[in-house]
């Protein structure tokens, strides 16, 4: 059940090294594997490889396997190596010789790659839509709560006045500049590498250009040693996408776990949402969070794996692309699994009142009160060490008067031209 298989046995402690965990990943790209087939069957006839009939019946086997994936029937048995194998003796059970010719023109390696371009495609495309929810929660969490004062930090030490609308609209903010690179691998992922066979292009007289539109690719990947080079800086370049979303949402979990401790106090969540100690009745752990946290941190390491895998291969297939799938693939669903976490929970954050007037945000103004006697006057220097001398010898009161009103500030979020900046 190989499509390699030349009437030769191979050992079986070989065979189980080599074909690992493939036939569980290949679920997901099954479904894709069959899309490419059906563009690969049309452009046979069209080039006289078979014939009309035979399309007819290849594109209705090919139907009836879609049918099996989408209501969940279709199965990779242990006889079939992977995915490809399968669809081939499936149809081939079928349709007899017909569907032995459903592999002319192609190898496997161009039938892994384009399955995983389309599977790459449309799961980016899904993730950027995830994204988008979660910015526009956090954009309507901005709003809501724009006049709900926050102390704002460096060092992790009080700094100056902010607000939890600053706060949401950052991340959000920030969530724009990864769909940027999330678009970045879009475009990377959206060139048909169908027709590059083993790596070095076909003998038979095959219409590339017809397969791309028929598998709604923007346009070819056209050099075919170029196009299984792609494998491995596909991945690398999918998992510096994936990795600044959830470098963006880790820190954003951070803050979330930081601000609910009774140290700090400003947010909580209802008791559903948490959960509790087997020994301390009084916890309310914030473990959704700590999950996201630890969950984003292991996909910002996935960048290293594919580098590390693919680094220094010289041109030409190697089986080293084999594990790549794995841990991409389950980078992609897990990160799917986050967005909708992190959207549900956040959407039932409790904000609370920061008693602004208590000693240990004492300076929280002064950079504000500076600038007040600035404005009266006195240079920057001169009016800083007198805030500076009023702090040391303790008769600094903090005037919270002050607006800031320059875009993107405090009182002054701009949350309509952020919305405005998302990527469409």
């Amino acid at each position: 059940m190989k499509l390699w298989d030349k009437g030769i046995s191979i050992d079986k402690k070989i065979e189980q090294f080599t074909v690992g965990n493939d036939r569980e990943i290949d679920m997901h790209i099954a479904k894709y594997d069959v899309i490419a087939s059906k563009a690969h069957a049309k452009m046979l006839q069209k080039i006289g490889i078979i014939s009309v009939e035979e399309l007819v019946e290849l594109l209705t086997g090919l139907k009836t396997l879609e049918e099996q994936i989408e209501n969940g029937t279709f199965v990779i048995d242990e006889q079939f190596e992977d995915v490809h194998s399968k669809i081939e003796f499936e149809l081939t059970k079928s349709l007899g010789d017909v569907g032995k010719k459903i592999h002319t023109a192609r190898s496997r390696n161009d039938q892994v790659l384009v399955a995983c371009h389309l599977y790459y495609k449309d799961n980016l495309s899904l993730i950027k839509d995830k994204t988008k929810v979660l910015f526009e929660t956090l954009l309507g969490l901005a709003e809501t709560y724009k006049d709900k004062v926050l102390p704002g930090y460096t060092h992790l030490q009080v700094a100056m006045p902010s607000s939890f609308g600053l706060w949401f609209s950052a991340y959000a903010e920030l969530m724009i500049d990864d769909v940027y690179l999330l678009n970045a691998a879009i475009k990377t992922v959206d060139q048909n590498p169908l027709g590059s066979a083993a790596g070095y292009g076909s003998s038979f007289p095959i219409d590339r250009e017809l397969t791309t539109k028929e598998m709604d690719f923007a346009t070819l990947k056209y050099n075919v040693v170029a196009a299984q080079m792609g494998r491995g800086k596909n991945e690398r370049t999918i998992a510096t996408s994936l990795g600044g979303l959830c470098n963006t949402m880790a820190r954003f979990a951070m803050d979330v776990c930081l601000y609910m401790s009774q140290n700090f106090g400003f947010i909580s969540f209802p008791d559903e949402l948490t959960t509790g100690s087997s020994i301390m009745p009084h916890k309310k752990n914030p473990d959704v969070f700590e999950l996201i946290r630890g969950k984003c941190n292991k996909i910002q390491a996935l960048q290293s794996e594919m580098i590390l895998i693919t680094n220094n291969l010289p041109s030409g297939y190697h089986r080293d692309f084999q594990l790549l799938k794995e841990n991409i693939i389950a980078a992609f669903e897990d990160l799917k699994d986050i967005l909708d976490i992190f959207n549900y929970s956040i959407q039932q954050i409790i904000v609370k009142d920061v008693d602004i007037n208590d000693d240990k945000y004492k300076y929280l103004f002064t950079v504000d009160n500076i600038n007040t006697l600035v404005v009266e006057g006195q240079s920057f220097r001169e009016a800083y060490q007198k805030i500076g001398g009023q702090v040391q010898d303790g008769t600094y009161v903090p005037d919270t008067s002050k607006k800031h009103t320059h875009a993107g500030s405090i009182h002054n979020l701009c949350l309509d031209e952020i919305r405005a900046k998302f990527p469409e």
